[in-house]
């Protein structure tokens, strides 16, 4: 997979050279190259933003370096016909809400250009532009706004990456943890010592009976989910 992120502060992105995604960097899984969009300016400020059309309180970034970064890291022209085989993901509090399901989706990508936006947000033409040249989406990773897209966009990445065959040494892990198989949320995880400070470890995991131990997990995933995100269960889940 290729993963190219266009921001004006492309230095965010030095956190993804770390753990897992930098030694998925290191064996060729992945390609990742962070873009200053300020190299698509030309005035001596390097300027990307301009007070937006009707008014309002802020700043919007501007169309025209936008475009001829799209047009460069997706390698199309304004031709009418020149259309990327990517997916363009714009970093937006008003776009669908991610979440692992999405993240399994956009796994199977074979590339993904992050369009991080900062102020006010990108001209909505930009967003029409890219649709024109490669799939888009815009995409938000919650019910909040931050300050600009970069910090979605590198956990977009983190999740999205660690699904990619070989990133993650041990794929059973995968299928085991919050969000996937049934959706519900993770089982609470014990390691040595057996006890600690008072706290000991729930019997059932020490008595070595699997089916068990299975039954205790799956129980403790209805339990949690049921009290902190009643929102996942579904009447198929075996209360």
């Amino acid at each position: 997979m290729r993963i190219d992120a266009i921001s004006i502060f492309p230095d965010y992105f030095a956190a993804l050279d770390l753990s897992l995604l930098g030694k998925a960097r290191d064996k060729g899984l992945i390609q990742f190259k962070a873009h200053n969009l300020r190299d698509w300016t030309f005035d001596k400020h390097h300027t990307v933003d301009d007070t937006p059309y009707g008014g309002g309180a802020g700043m919007l970034m501007k169309p025209e370096p936008w475009g001829l970064a799209l047009d460069e890291v997706l390698g199309v022209d304004e031709k009418p016909e020149t259309v990327a085989d990517a997916t363009v993901i714009f970093t937006s509090p008003a776009g669908e809400v991610f979440n692992q399901q999405l993240a399994y989706e956009l796994a199977q990508e074979e590339r993904i250009v992050f369009a991080c936006g900062r102020y006010e947000g990108i001209d909505q033409r930009v967003v029409d532009y890219a649709s024109t040249r490669a799939k888009v989406r815009l995409i938000s990773i919650g019910d909040y706004v931050l300050n600009g897209g970069e910090v979605a966009a590198i956990a977009m990445t983190e999740a999205i990456v660690r699904l990619i065959p070989g990133v993650i040494g041990n794929a059973d892990s995968l299928t085991e943890e919050s969000h996937s198989g049934e959706g519900l949320l993770e089982y609470p995880s014990y390691t040595k010592p057996a006890s600690w400070r008072g706290l000991d470890v729930p019997e059932v995991l020490l008595s070595g009976n699997h089916a068990a131990i299975a039954a205790w997990r799956y129980q403790q995933q209805l339990d949690r989910t049921r009290l902190v995100r009643p929102d996942l269960l579904t009447p198929d889940t075996q209360i």
